[in-house]
């Protein structure tokens, strides 16, 4: 008898572990990925901007003028007024979605004045609420280093490669290669189809790209 009874704390510890491991995997599945959709949307979308807008610049500039000089001081300056606009934009964009909850946050609380009952738990609920409103200069240093980080990627590309025709396939490949590799990983980290997102940003990237070399080489040509 005395050996059946050191069983059961085996037991019993056996199914705690087993509850906890269940639990923990159940809370996995049910993370909600869009509390990630503030940072990560400012992050890619600012990556996306600078890579696309950074590039497209260098090879408008390229078109109608092939010295090296001159396509690395237009990227040098769209990626410093981009990464300003960007900063900028996303700072007064988050900030009114940031007054805006905060309003319906007090007039909530004013409502639950009125229920003595629940004063406490309301003012736990309160905090909380507060805590996941949205940062403003969080999304905004998010947005201007990721417009940075993508806009450096066409300029390092181009900057080691004297011959003209070799630079804006550098610059087109370095491009095509970020821009897939950035949105494999928004979908990734949004559980979002990875193939599907990458493929759409590239497209996107490239359209931009030639329309604005199309364009610019068109228009260098007529003598306007």
């Amino acid at each position: 008898m005395a050996t059946n009874t050191n069983r059961f704390p085996l037991a019993i510890n056996d199914v705690e572990q087993q509850a906890t491991v269940l639990e923990l995997e159940a809370n996995k599945e049910d993370f909600d990925y869009t509390k990630r959709a503030q940072w990560l949307r400012a992050a890619v979308l600012g990556a996306n901007d600078g890579l696309v807008s950074t590039a497209s610049l260098m090879m408008g500039v390229g078109a109608v003028k092939q010295d090296i000089k001159a396509m690395i001081l237009s990227g040098f300056a769209g990626l410093v007024a981009g990464a300003c606009s960007m900063a900028i934009g996303e700072f007064v964009s988050v900030y009114s979605q940031f007054d805006i909850e905060l309003a319906q946050i007090k007039r909530d609380k004013q409502r639950g004045t009125n229920n003595n009952e629940g004063k406490q738990e309301n003012g736990g609920e309160d905090e909380g609420e507060k805590e996941s409103l949205p940062n403003p200069l969080q999304a905004a240093a998010a947005s201007a280093l990721a417009f940075s980080v993508g806009a450096i990627v066409p300029l390092l590309a181009a900057s080691f490669i004297r011959n003209y025709k070799a630079r804006l396939g550098a610059v087109v490949g370095a491009v095509s290669l970020a821009l897939m590799l950035f949105g494999w990983l928004g979908a990734v980290m949004g559980k979002a189809p990875a193939v599907r997102s990458s493929a759409r940003v590239l497209v996107g990237g490239l359209m931009a790209m030639a329309i604005t070399f199309g364009l610019t080489k068109l228009i260098g040509s007529s003598g306007l």
